[in-house]
């Protein structure tokens, strides 16, 4: 074992019988982090339940027939998926805005090297992914070794991916049901691809919601239950002491920037697969419910904070408002209003809650 990597492998410090652990430099106050979570989830949960309540109020009654919260929940997974990959980049003590452009490119990818190209349905899928993987690469260098703030060097990248998803495209719309002129697509591979997101399960529920539970939980266990999401963690809550004790700093930044694009990159699949059409500008609409989804769910655009069920239940609470808003006929308008209440009404939130906890 060189010495790297004995120090990569840090013990937990052990010598602390107090609440107060961690890393050689690091300090975890983790009582403190266990009861501002709660606090966080409870209120979550509150204010789904009182939305929820009010719109069905307001929308007499048909915010809770069985097909608009199927419809509901489908919706929140989109939002779920994606941000679990963001909380992970949060987490570390990063921003990237680059994941709704790379998720209407993952798509695309998929759709023209599929569709148009006459690759096979695996090819296209793995090409999908080794594009988000080179996308997350691309902005885990410019930030952890370039140093360019992340904010700019992943709004650059937000706007290089969409245009190169218009000249992928041609600004074309891709369907599964009417594949371009000329191109034979196996019908086999349609029907299973199809399957991927509209499979029926029991009682309606949409097989997006079994995708976003599995995510879910792979995400739990990597964020929540491994040394690998420890130091995440201690990483975007004290980048300096990270430093110190000898973390790989650089390494564990590339695989949040990958992991956030993997997740971009499957949402997008699976909801091509339940709509069965793609379009280039289809994740631009995606990128400040989500974003709003991360921070009101708990994670810190200061780094060291974030949970899964937090995100979760951000995406629950984005999704009720969104479907609760479209019900009563608000307009696209007050929809796009309402929505840039909620992200700067979750930002305050972030910046209270850090003066909370340091005070």
């Amino acid at each position: 074992m060189t010495e790297e990597d004995r120090a990569n492998t840090a013990p937990v410090d052990t010598h602390s019988n107090g609440p107060r652990a961690g890393f050689k430099g690091i300090e975890v106050d983790r009582s403190g982090v266990v009861a501002a979570t709660f606090i966080r989830i409870g209120g979550l949960i509150g204010a789904v339940l009182i939305v929820s309540a009010f719109f069905t109020w307001t929308s007499g009654g048909l915010f809770v027939i069985p097909s608009n919260l199927l419809g509901l929940l489908r919706y929140m997974s989109t939002l779920a998926i994606v941000g679990m990959g963001l909380t992970a980049i949060l987490i570390v003590g990063e921003i990237d805005l680059s994941f709704a452009s790379l998720y209407g490119l993952s798509a695309m990818m998929l759709a023209v090297s599929w569709l148009k190209w006459g690759w096979p349905l695996w090819a296209g899928f793995l090409l999908c992914i080794v594009v988000a993987v080179l996308t997350g690469l691309f902005n885990a260098f410019f930030t952890a070794v370039v140093k360019i703030p992340s904010f700019i060097a992943t709004l650059g990248s937000s706007t290089l991916i969409f245009g190169f998803t218009l000249l992928v495209s041609r600004a074309q719309r891709f369907s599964t049901s009417s594949p371009p002129a000329g191109e034979v697509v196996r019908k086999g591979e349609i029907s299973f691809f199809r399957q991927i997101s509209n499979l029926h399960l029991p009682f309606n529920i949409p097989m997006q919601v079994v995708w976003m539970i599995v995510v879910a939980l792979i995400a739990w266990l990597i964020l929540g239950k491994s040394l690998f999401g420890f130091r995440l963690k201690a990483i975007g809550g004290n980048p300096a002491a990270a430093r110190f004790a000898r973390l790989p700093v650089t390494k564990y930044k590339f695989l949040a920037f990958i992991m956030g694009a993997v997740c971009a990159a499957l949402a997008a699949v699976f909801d091509f697969s339940f709509i069965g059409s793609v379009q280039p500008d289809g994740g631009q609409v995606l990128l400040f419910p989500i974003f709003a989804a991360v921070v009101i769910g708990g994670a810190s655009l200061s780094g060291g904070r974030g949970s899964v069920s937090g995100t979760l239940l951000g995406a629950l609470l984005l999704a009720v408002i969104a479907n609760g808003l479209a019900l009563n006929a608000a307009g696209a308008f007050a929809q796009q209003m309402f929505l840039g209440v909620v992200t700067i009404a979750a930002v305050v939130l972030d910046q209270v809650t850090r003066s909370w906890r340091k005070s």
